[in-house]
């Protein structure tokens, strides 16, 4: 097999992978393509991050120095598990040039499952856990895994999907030295951490457009009961189903526990999905697919996943009629919904 009909052969296996809902699938590759417009060409963030094993790593003392390459991605992604080879070699190569970091997403993982993770695949590389999603948000993370290549001028050169060629020519390019004329970047501004509201806060006084072209006012005057939001993935009861059957069941559980309380006329009821891996048509064939009839908005950003500090789903958070928060129900109580609304 040639090399150019191997990488197209694993484009399309990595494609078919990726987590999906029934319908044309948009490729990972165009996913974080569209999630870069915004950022190649401008200075990356400056920002230090900590490994799972505590050591910190100052992204900005690296800026001018030398180039620098993050890999987003998951324990449980098919395509990043595919990719590893090619990330662990990239980072056995790096030289004095090249600074290689792996990021685990944070959703719906945990540095236990990263630390078995590193003992099978024997990775090396430092690992960091985004636990609060505030790098995911710095580098408009879409897909896993997301590729980012900073230059040693310290800006954003690539952002991609597959191990490919493009790949490998961006991290060339970006290992170039600095040309002695050119102005150094020395990083962008640093990322802004997210307001939290957790039990006992009122809700943030936003209204988010829902899958409709609506609004829903987190905030509203003379409710007759309580207002819940469940916080969910269109691709999780499916995709990981084989490699979370946990975290897929207990998905597929809040949905049908949000779908018998949306009946009562009482309680408002809002999904919120993330938008990892997840666009609006993606977001409309969950809700076909499962008949749902409460409504969804999109959190493309993770804005609201970041504020009320979700990185597992299904999380459900509840607020009674005055929009204060009563109640915050983790992935394997999805079940006690019905039971925890009647004591509001």
């Amino acid at each position: 097999m040639t090399t150019g009909s191997f990488l197209r052969g694993a484009a399309v296996f990595l494609v078919l992978c990726a987590p999906v809902v029934a319908r044309a699938e948009t490729s990972g590759q165009q996913r974080a393509e569209t999630a870069g417009r915004g950022l190649v060409g401008t200075p990356a963030p400056r920002l230090v991050v900590k490994t799972i094993d505590g050591d910190s790593i100052d992204l900005g003392s690296l800026y001018g120095k030398k180039a620098v390459y993050l890999k987003f991605w998951a324990t449980w992604c098919v395509p990043c598990r595919e990719q590893m080879p090619h990330f662990e070699h990239a980072y056995e190569t790096a030289g004095a040039d090249l600074a290689v970091i792996a990021i685990d997403a944070g959703f719906n993982d945990s540095v236990e499952e990263i630390r078995r993770y590193q003992e099978r695949l024997k990775i090396t590389m430092p690992v960091v856990f985004d636990e609060d999603g505030r790098l995911g948000a710095a580098f408009n993370l879409r897909v896993t895994p997301q590729h980012i290549v900073i230059g040693r001028d310290g800006r954003i050169q690539y952002v991609g999907h597959l191990a490919d060629q493009r790949l490998d020519a961006a991290l060339a390019a970006a290992r170039a030295p600095v040309a002695g004329s050119a102005t150094t970047t020395v990083g962008g501004a640093a990322a802004v951490a997210a307001l939290h509201f957790g039990v006992g806060d009122h809700l943030p006084d936003v209204a988010p457009t829902t899958l409709d072209g609506g609004t829903f006012p987190f905030r509203a005057q003379g409710l007759p009961g309580p207002t819940v939001f469940v916080f969910l993935s269109p691709w999780c009861e499916t995709y990981l189903a084989t490699t979370r059957p946990i975290v897929a069941a207990n998905c597929r559980v809040a949905r049908q526990q949000a779908a018998m309380i949306s009946r009562d006329g009482r309680v408002r009821l809002l999904g919120v999905a993330s938008g990892l891996w997840a666009t609006p048509e993606d977001l409309q064939a969950y809700r076909s697919t499962y008949k749902i009839g409460f409504p969804l908005t999109l959190d493309e950003s993770a804005i609201l996943f970041r504020e009320f500090a979700v990185s597992n789903t299904p999380t459900i958070i509840i607020a009674d009629a005055t929009g204060t928060i009563r109640r915050r129900i983790e992935p394997a109580d999805a079940h006690a919904l019905r039971q925890l609304l009647g004591a509001l």
